[in-house]
Order: C-alpha cells, then sequence, then structure tokens
C-alpha cells in the first residue's frame, strides 16, 4: 500500500478495472456505522411498547435511534433555513 501511495496517478494501471456507469441501483451509507454510546435512559413504558411492537427486522433501539436522528435532522433544517 505504501508504494502504491508512492506513486503518481499516471504510474497506476487501472485499465482491468471497469468503469461503472450505472449507479442507479448504488446504496449510499451501506458501510457507514455511526460510533454507538451505550447510556441508561428512562423511557415511558407505553412509548417503549410502541416501539417494540412496531420492531420487525430491527430491533426497537434501531427504531428509537432511527426515530430520534429523524427529530434532529429535522429541528437541524429548521435552523439552517430560519
Amino acid at each position: 500500500m505504501k508504494a502504491l501511495a508512492a506513486m503518481p496517478e499516471s504510474g497506476i494501471d487501472t485499465s482491468d478495472i471497469p468503469e461503472i456507469l450505472d449507479w442507479s441501483g448504488a446504496k449510499r451509507g451501506l458501510f457507514y456505522r455511526p460510533v454507538k454510546q451505550q447510556l441508561t435512559l428512562r423511557i415511558d413504558s407505553d412509548v417503549v411498547a410502541w416501539f417494540k411492537s412496531r420492531a420487525k427486522d430491527d430491533g426497537y433501539q434501531t427504531i428509537i435511534n432511527k426515530a430520534l436522528r429523524e427529530y434532529v435532522v429535522g429541528h437541524a433544517r429548521k435552523r439552517a433555513i430560519g
């Protein structure tokens, strides 16, 4: 890797790698894994039950995290606009 990094761009032969022209099937953020922080959080039992009842493939904690992220992103956009 060090030898490759030291080479100039013109010295790297990529002719055997096909160029990708169609990115319609690409998935953004497929390998992105945010850093998680473990914590203790007290949430009303009816709220936890609601999230657990909707958890299928993802766990209820993942769904709660997604809901909190949507909230944060939504508020960040409002601040940026207004």
